[in-house]
């Protein structure tokens, strides 16, 4: 009884202020001067450490330690976690309820006080694959072990701004002109998902004029994996027996059928492609580079971005032309709109709308699945509701529904965010 008071209030000051924490503030315990009581479970000190009615005393640091074995004061540390729980039917009323998660934890440090190296780890089960919800959702899916997901250093030169590392792609650092709030991931870019490319590794690199113009530009490495690409595909051949494996060029075509040898299907077609080395210069190399122009004014923001992707359109070279705007007025409300074509006239558009509705906020968009010629069974529609509980934890309910030449799909997702 007389333990629980001092306790409360040593939690009090930590709740208040877990949203960031400052790892240097972290006492470090040393095993050769604490022991465990079995009696009470209670850490006590071999030293002469006092405990002080209303927390004082509870914690100890050694006065050996040094700075070696304690994190930079500027060092911090920031944690989230996301619960997913929802179902989508594509009509058939065979909807599956699910619950997934993600989880992530962001350091950043800075050695002159204007740079900064971020180290970015995530875990969860948020696969998609069989899991409808997860298809449509932005969610880190790891096999529920923690991944490094990227690691940055970004620092001035010059009046430029640079950033370079893994998961840098080439518009790292593209502020772009999206002002909505979107709830399934395919809203997220605002009609505009090709910007960036495929490359993941690279540098980027910003410079601002002032008066709310600046320019973008990088370029990044590695889309292409270790493994052969797989291409699906069903086509009608004749002259060959089923089971056997058709090979023609870089082609495998592994055939399957009644053994009729003038009407077989291919069931699976195996692209042999040898992933290409890691460098951003050669022939060989599968890179991005990508540039963007924006301007930002007080009630409006536009920007125009090129890029150049040699992996985009499946192993192929595709120059994507994306543009954004946003209309943000004095206003409890904000209008987005995208749009973006490549070299083939294939093109995609969004609009969205977010405003404050009561304590929280409400999102209504809609945007194409993908570029194409013909927007017919190509569009997504989406209405969510973002409510804040506290500041460390918010609920937000969404409907969406997902245009298909056979059967709509209409999905009901509940997110719960948590950030400590």
């Amino acid at each position: 009884m007389l333990v629980a008071p001092a306790t409360l209030g040593l939690l009090a000051p930590i709740a208040a202020t877990a949203n960031e924490i400052n790892l240097n503030d972290i006492s470090n315990y040393s095993k050769s001067n604490t022991e465990l009581n079995s009696n009470s479970f209670d850490f006590i000190s071999t030293q002469d450490s006092q405990l002080i009615s209303g927390g004082e005393g509870l914690v100890e640091t050694s006065e050996d330690s040094t700075s070696e074995d304690s994190f930079s004061s500027t060092t911090t540390a920031s944690f989230g976690t996301t619960f997913y729980v929802g179902t989508v039917d594509a009509g058939d009323e065979n909807g599956v309820t699910t619950f997934t998660y993600d989880f992530g934890l962001d350091l950043e440090t800075s050695f002159t006080g204007e740079d900064s190296l971020e180290i970015a780890i995530v875990g969860g089960n948020a696969m998609g694959g069989d899991n409808a919800v997860d298809d449509y959702m932005d969610g880190d899916g790891t096999g529920d072990v923690l991944t490094l997901d990227g690691i940055a250093y970004t620092f001035p030169l010059g009046g430029f701004t640079i950033s370079t590392g893994d998961d840098v792609g080439a518009d790292a650092l593209f502020s772009g002109a999206c002002a909505y709030s979107s709830f399934t991931d395919l809203l997220g870019d605002c009609g505009t998902g090709e910007v960036g490319g495929s490359g993941d590794s690279g540098v980027a690199a910003s410079y601002d004029f002032g008066n709310g113009l600046t320019f973008a530009a990088g370029i990044a490495g590695g889309g292409q994996s270790a493994a052969a690409d797989a291409v699906d595909a069903t086509v009608t051949v004749s002259g060959v027996q089923a089971g056997s494996i058709v090979a023609e060029g870089d082609l495998e075509i592994a055939i399957a059928g009644d053994g009729d040898a003038t009407a077989l299907t291919v069931t699976e077609t195996t692209a042999a492609v040898d992933a290409a080395p890691l460098g951003l210069l050669s022939d060989q190399d599968e890179s991005t580079v990508a540039f963007e122009l924006a301007y930002t004014a007080d009630t409006f923001a536009l920007s125009a971005a090129y890029t150049d992707d040699d992996n985009g359109g499946g192993n192929t070279e595709a120059t994507f032309y994306s543009f954004q705007a946003a209309f943000t007025p004095d206003a409890p409300y904000s209008i987005s709109a995208g749009f973006e074509f490549d070299d083939d006239e294939d093109s995609g558009y969004f609009v969205g709308v977010t405003s404050e509705v009561g304590v929280g906020e409400l999102s209504v968009g809609m945007a194409t699945q993908g570029l194409a010629a013909d927007h017919a069974d190509n569009l997504q529609y989406e209405l969510a509701y973002s409510y804040p509980v506290n500041d460390g934890m918010t609920i937000t309910p969404g409907v969406f529904i997902a245009e298909d030449a056979v059967e709509d799909e209409f999905g009901f997702v509940v997110t719960t965010s948590f950030s400590f």
